[in-house]
């Protein structure tokens, strides 16, 4: 993707989520990811980012969203959670237990570490892009039907 250092918030209607995709960026970075019934007023619908995520969304392609920055404004041990969650593949899913144990200085078998996991997934700024929805037994901060939808879509 090319350089993108606008700001604003954007948002186009996804007919497969039945609803629209919103996005709010600032200086090339996301900042949130979400899907309401009607999008904002002042919401602009022309953004390479939404470009992407209507190419997933439609089935046309495994995403690639490496080229998105995600401006990560969470707690350090939030952000190391939602870094690992990442890098679970497309079509693929794990657990809470076993993303705790891929996630450096975490022990799936302490509770506390647990908690901040799905703690991580339900504040995660930016579903679809961080795939939060890929861990099964988690939280995902999209709603429950637009959960449902990216995992059917990945066949999870």
């Amino acid at each position: 993707m090319e350089d993108v250092t606008d700001a604003g918030i954007y948002a186009r209607e996804s007919p497969y989520l039945e609803r629209f995709v919103q996005i709010g960026v600032a200086s090339g970075r996301v900042l949130r990811v979400t899907f309401p019934s009607t999008p904002d007023e002042d919401a602009e619908s022309d953004h390479p980012i939404l470009e992407e995520i209507d190419a997933y969304l439609d089935g046309l392609e495994e995403p690639d969203f490496s080229d998105v920055t995600v401006a990560l404004t969470v707690p350090t041990d939030q952000r190391t959670v939602l870094e690992q969650v990442e890098t679970i593949p497309y079509g693929e899913s794990i657990d809470v237990a076993g993303l705790a144990r891929m996630t450096p200085d975490l022990d799936p078998d302490e509770q506390a570490d647990l908690t901040l996991v799905r703690t991580a997934l339900a504040e995660n700024p930016a579903p679809i892009l961080i795939p939060d929805h890929r861990v099964r037994d988690g939280p995902s901060a999209a709603p429950p039907d637009v959960e449902q939808k990216l995992r059917s879509l990945e066949n999870l």
